[in-house]
């Protein structure tokens, strides 16, 4: 770790890993970051990289203010890993089948193809209802203040989305099959960042605030426009948990049916989001915008990519941090970079192995797009102990 000297009171801390230094304007990002006044500290992980207003592998603490853009989009977004009960070798010839039987299991896909259950023009699974039930009555209450969040949030419970999303079928070195998956809150969290995000901008120019980045507006505690984020981001935060447990109960099931073998659950599992607020209390607030908590014994999710090893992970509540770690290897090349300089050669050679897409749709996120993941997790040696090493032999991108 090392601290960088910033342009206002709050102390940045890196977790730099070795072969990768950060970007010139990732750290121009938290310098920015750092200079809002009420910005605590700012911590940057390892995968690290350039994003919306912040940089994304940040963890930025806040005083009686949330800024809505370091949260971003895709609210709750985090990852799920279930261990099961079957041996590796229960999967031997079967991995095309099972890569076929979740997509036709799992709506999975960009707006207007196949992101919701309508779209994919799939029926709805019973429990895709009931679980709604769940979240309905306070999203009605959330409408009624704010109609113009109304979208397909019904339709997109239990299903993948596009980007870096991904289901995977992973066996680890003692040759147990693990499921992992990685989604958030779909549209839905889509529509509650874009419009808050515009809200604290317009409300920063009304207080005539001096930002540096137009996206860096912050909502004060206390306010109108905080109590209703906080109560949407919570909302958003419960809708990606529950939309992740939904696709791993339909994808467990599919796994079972075309194993042909019963599935029973390992009591080993983790749910962690990594773009979120955390209310420490006392009117601190710990943003995670691309980062895990990572609390003492806290077990979390550390993906490569494609092609690369996986980590489940304990937390070792290291302070400086603010018990987080990173949550994930961290782009190395832009979407648009990736596409332009990486050939689908490169991309078959690197997930040789993985039953997986191999077409130029998903160049932006083969391997070489990525930072080494184990360099960013000897970069985290202090934040975290490795519990469990995975590597996927299916992989399901939308």
């Amino acid at each position: 770790m090392r601290e960088l000297i910033g342009q206002g009171k709050a102390p940045i801390r890196i977790w730099e890993p070795e072969g990768f230094p950060m970007e010139p304007e990732v750290l121009q990002q938290v310098r920015n970051v750092a200079a809002l006044p009420v910005t605590e500290a700012v911590c940057l992980m390892p995968d690290g990289h350039w994003g919306m207003g912040g940089p994304v592998g940040g963890v930025i603490v806040t005083r009686s203010a949330i800024v809505p853009a370091l949260v971003g989009v895709d609210i709750g977004c985090g990852m799920m890993a279930q261990q099961l009960d079957i041996p590796a070798s229960a999967l031997d010839g079967k991995l095309p089948a099972l890569r076929h039987a979740i997509e036709a299991t799992v709506p999975h896909g960009g707006p207007g193809i196949k992101g919701s259950w309508s779209q994919a023009g799939y029926d709805a699974p019973v429990m895709v209802a009931s679980q709604w039930g769940t979240l309905a009555a306070e999203w009605q209450r959330i409408l009624a203040r704010y109609p113009a969040l109304k979208g397909v949030q019904e339709t997109q419970l239990g299903t993948l989305g596009t980007g870096n999303h991904f289901i995977e079928i992973c066996v680890d070195t003692g040759q147990n099959v693990w499921v992992m998956l990685h989604s958030g809150s779909r549209g839905v969290g889509n529509r509650i960042g874009t419009y808050f995000i515009a809200q604290a901008r317009e409300y920063a120019l009304r207080q005539h605030r001096a930002l540096p980045d137009k996206h860096l507006g912050w909502l004060d505690d206390g306010t109108v426009l905080f109590d209703d984020y906080r109560r949407a981001v919570l909302w958003a935060q419960r809708y990606a948990e529950t939309n992740r447990v939904v696709m791993m109960d339909l994808v467990l099931d599919a796994i079972a049916a075309t194993l042909g073998l019963p599935i029973h659950a390992h009591a080993r599992a983790v749910n962690c989001h990594h773009n979120y607020v955390e209310d420490r209390g006392a009117g601190l607030y710990v943003t995670r915008k691309g980062a895990v908590s990572a609390q003492h014994g806290q077990l979390g999710i550390i993906p490569g990519s494609m092609g690369a090893q996986s980590f489940i992970v304990a937390g070792r509540g290291a302070p400086a941090s603010y018990q987080s770690c990173s949550h994930g290897a961290g782009r190395r090349l832009s979407r648009g970079r990736a596409k332009r300089e990486l050939t689908l050669a490169d991309h078959a050679a690197a997930t040789a192995g993985v039953e997986c897409r191999k077409d130029a749709g998903v160049l932006d996120e083969s391997p070489a797009a990525y930072k080494d993941i184990a360099a960013v997790m000897a970069a985290q040696a202090d934040l975290v102990e490795i519990v469990a090493t995975l590597k996927q032999v299916v992989c399901v991108k939308g």
